[in-house]
């Protein structure tokens, strides 16, 4: 395992993290290790982000712990994603590969009953948008994350 820096200024996550008080699309729950924020840039309610409470890259970085704990949260938050959204299943994505996201993160995306052909499997990143004018809004956002958190409790 690589030494990692706990956070790492100028990285989009590691910003949100060091930020004192997030909204509640930035922060639907978090633990020591890891932190769930309503996804930005999606169009496709209910599509959550995890990403770890430090600077990791790789998932060879993460720590034994942290690993553990990451398989139960994705299996809460599908649930919770099951009631909040009524989907069917959830994907379970992680790339971290674009542009200015190279911090390691993980994507939850609820697939509807009704989700189109075209936009199922790994065409499901047509939800994901460059231009903010189609995102949900912050506060459809809010009240997603809401939503998830109350169905965690």
């Amino acid at each position: 395992m690589t030494s990692s820096p706990a956070l790492l200024p100028g990285c989009f996550a590691c910003d949100h993290q060091a930020s004192g008080s997030l909204p509640a699309r930035e922060d639907v729950m978090h633990t020591d290790h890891w932190r769930v924020a309503v996804a930005f840039n999606s169009t496709l309610p209910g599509w959550l982000v995890i990403n770890p409470t430090r600077h990791l890259t790789a998932f060879t970085e993460v720590s034994p712990a942290a690993a553990d704990e990451l398989g139960g949260l994705v299996r809460r938050l599908s649930h919770a994603l099951e009631q909040v959204t009524g989907c069917v299943k959830t994907y379970l994505m992680q790339f971290s590969e674009a542009e200015g996201f190279s911090h390691l993160h993980v994507h939850v995306v609820p697939r509807m009953p009704d989700h189109p052909a075209e936009a199922r499997g790994p065409r499901v990143f047509i939800y994901l948008e460059d231009d903010p004018a189609q995102w949900l809004p912050e506060s459809e956002r809010d009240d997603i994350a809401l939503a998830v958190r109350a169905a965690l409790s």
